[in-house]
């Protein structure tokens, strides 16, 4: 299912990481999947019941190459 946000809001939300980086809507893998991705260091944020859940401490283990994911 493809995540369905308010345009507006996707502009303004971005990546909790340090690098405060865009996110864009998909995985690198597939585009329809309910996540927000970041485009800068690649974490994968899941989306559920159309709210983005951008908590750090709730992803798996991240080794800071999105490339190995």
């Amino acid at each position: 299912m493809v995540v369905r946000l308010d345009p507006q809001l996707l502009e303004i939300l971005c990546c909790p990481s340090p690098d405060h980086a865009p996110l864009a809507i998909g995985t690198p893998d597939d585009a329809e999947a309910d996540a927000l991705t970041c485009t800068e260091c690649g974490r994968i944020y899941p989306v559920s019941d159309g709210i983005p859940v951008l908590l750090l401490d709730d992803l798996p283990a991240h080794d800071g190459d999105p490339a190995d994911r």
